[in-house]
């Protein structure tokens, strides 16, 4: 097989939570001990970062392998979904896992393949586990596909693990009280491995606390350890790594140490983030904590290494779809944002533009109650309603007709580029775009 022959193999033969749901979805490690076994258990042979959480573990994954890889560190990066290209999902030091070696791993093991029958990601975990084994990498950080207790990716033994905060998604799968998702995403804390939690958050807190007592682990609340606050937000000459006729912008962060001395809480450092959306200022603190325990371990990581990655996070590690421009007149702005909590910061982001009017292009799925999240959209904008070309996609039309419920007018269009663009001509010079309401809608228009 080809390239394109082995990816149909890939996305026909195996199935694709992403693609059809929770069908896909194996409650067990069965499947990747089984696959890993096989491989002489490649895991074992690097060391890692183990990152989960509802929001913001993708960013925290790519702002962590941006700095140790500026750091001097061989860096390999696991995560998921894909927006462009499948091999997205597999990195190292930011360039991407070659044709060739995707070709011979599936053919290598299409035999197995096909008499276990894993799902795709449980084919892509044991894929860069043996990539990163193979290449001699330093460290990977791992991103948790979906939950974390019985995640594929959870058979590896972390250097550090890292949650980034919980919030109510996949509730049909990992439960609907955040009590439940926190033990669930606990799962991922193991015995001895100090863990970063992003946000301490009431409900949930316990569960964590609890958790690494009992696995006697070290634990860190990140928003207990730093106040992070937006100074302001820039262009730059330079333009954006995938979409060359965009300019980057910048977020300006002060940040100042909270358990610290007085002479250390009076001092401000200034970083410049080219991931400009305001829940970033969650994630740099998780970032930042999880630094503090790297150099605990032994890694060497200076401050100017952290400053020089963060401004290149993007052109680093390929990082798109958070609170990305994709056009300047309209502007345009595409994120990945797709339940409750990440459509409310997506809103803050567009609440604070200037803009004389709003147009949102919206596409969801079908397995998910969306009804809260179009409670939190806003009434005064135009909707252009359309559904990702996937199986798991809502109908266009039932999407129209829930939203219309709630006030929320607009058109249906047969596919998320003919909504976008329909968008793109009605909206004035000085009016805001905004794409998204999920992954696969901004997947779409960043093909």
């Amino acid at each position: 097989m080809n390239y394109q022959q082995t990816l149909s193999y890939l996305f026909s033969r195996l199935p694709m939570f992403t693609r059809v749901g929770s069908s896909a979805y194996k409650a067990n490690l069965d499947n990747i001990i089984t696959f890993c076994n096989h491989l002489n258990n490649p895991q074992q042979k690097f060391k890692s970062i183990h990152v989960g959480g509802t929001n913001g573990k993708g960013s925290t994954s790519h702002m962590l392998a941006a700095i140790l890889h500026t750091a001097g560190y061989k860096t390999g990066l696991y995560t998921s979904p894909h927006l462009r290209d499948f091999r997205e999902r597999i990195r190292i030091n930011g360039e991407m896992i070659s044709e060739n070696d995707v070709i011979e791993f599936v053919s290598g093991q299409k035999d197995l393949i096909e008499k276990i029958e894993p799902s795709f990601f449980e084919v892509t975990v044991a894929m860069a586990f043996q990539h990163f084994a193979l290449q001699k990498i330093d460290i990977a950080v791992i991103e948790v596909g979906l939950g974390g207790r019985l995640d594929s990716t959870n058979i590896i033994n972390p250097l550090l693990s890292v949650i980034t905060n919980i919030g109510l998604d996949h509730v049909n799968i990992l439960g609907d009280q955040l009590e439940q998702i926190a033990f669930e995403k606990a799962g991922i804390i193991k015995p001895g491995v100090p863990v970063v939690i992003g946000q301490r958050q009431r409900e949930t807190a316990a569960t964590f606390l609890k958790k690494a007592a009992d696995c006697h682990s070290e634990l860190t609340f990140a928003s207990d350890e730093w106040k992070i606050e937006k100074v302001e937000s820039k262009e730059s000459d330079r333009k954006h790594p995938n979409l060359s006729d965009i300019s980057q912008h910048f977020l300006e962060l002060s940040v100042v140490p909270c358990n610290s001395s007085d002479v250390q809480k009076n001092s401000k450092t200034n970083y410049e983030l080219d991931l400009t959306g305001h829940y970033q200022l969650k994630n740099l603190a998780t970032v930042l904590s999880s630094v503090e325990q790297l150099r605990k371990l032994g890694f060497i990581i200076t401050a100017e290494h952290i400053k020089s990655a963060l401004k290149e996070v993007k052109s680093l590690t390929g990082l798109m779809g958070r609170w990305q421009t994709i056009n300047s007149n309209p502007l345009v702005i595409c994120d990945t944002g797709h339940n409750e909590d990440g459509i409310r910061e997506v809103l803050k982001n567009i609440n604070v533009l200037p803009y004389e009017k709003l147009h949102m292009v919206i596409g969801m799925v079908k397995d998910k109650d969306i009804s809260n999240i179009l409670k939190l959209l806003p009434v005064n904008a135009t909707y252009y309603f359309c559904q990702p070309d996937i199986p798991r996609a809502k109908a266009a039309e039932e999407l129209a007709a829930e939203a219309k419920i709630l006030n929320l007018f607009g058109q249906v269009y047969p596919s998320v580029n003919e909504a976008l663009k329909t968008a793109k001509k009605n909206a004035c010079a000085r009016d805001l775009v905004f794409v998204g309401g999920s992954t696969f809608v901004v997947a779409e228009v960043l093909q």
